[in-house]
């Protein structure tokens, strides 16, 4: 029996690693809902699909420090996005790299509610001699939560607009390598009949 090759190599990786349309049916947690999970048009690799799930991916990703996994693949479910694709993107945030999100949350927090320009130079130095560092931590989770908020938003979007590029800019040139063999065929039949 041969291995099943699909269009594209994302697809195929994906479908070497995430679990089966079977294996989900059979956990536990999702036997309640597995009947909506099994359809087949959400495990489909579609140029509507993957912009979708990798979208929702990266929404979950950023907004759920944890469980995010579950929650895109209930968000695919209403948006009709390939539920492995959404699943396998939230991995850009894991524990490994969370820190640096984290940073870079903090950063974008800051920069989109510029707490520091509204303050002022001399209240914000007063304000931080007032308040305890009970208060300060409750600012910077508060800042570092809307930042995800807002990494969530933008990095959805991106992502969305990148992988509908790059999907479209992949079936083109597989349809111009296959449009090109078939154009050396029909060549060389006309050589041979030619003769």
């Amino acid at each position: 029996m041969t291995a099943f090759r699909s269009k594209t190599w994302l697809a195929d990786t994906l479908r070497k690693y995430m679990p089966s349309r079977e294996e989900m049916a059979r956990n536990k947690y999702l036997a309640p809902i597995a009947h909506r999970f099994l359809s087949p048009e959400l495990w489909r690799f579609t140029r509507r699909s993957v912009p979708r799930g990798v979208a929702l991916g990266l929404f979950a990703a950023f907004i759920v420090p944890l469980g995010q996994i579950f929650l895109a693949a209930f968000m695919a479910l209403p948006a009709r996005a390939n539920v492995p694709l959404s699943a396998a993107v939230t991995f850009v945030t894991n524990p490994f790299t969370f820190p640096f999100w984290a940073v870079v949350a903090k950063e974008v927090g800051e920069l989109v509610l510029n707490i520091d320009a509204a303050m002022g130079a001399g209240t914000a130095g007063q304000l931080a001699d007032d308040r305890g560092a009970l208060a300060e931590f409750f600012e910077l989770a508060g800042v570092t939560a809307f930042g995800f908020v807002v990494l969530a938003v933008v990095t959805s979007a991106i992502g969305y607009l990148i992988s509908s590029f790059v999907w479209r800019f992949v079936v083109a040139r597989k349809r111009m390598r296959r449009l090109a063999k078939l154009e050396a065929k029909l060549d060389q039949r006309l050589g041979t009949e030619a003769k």
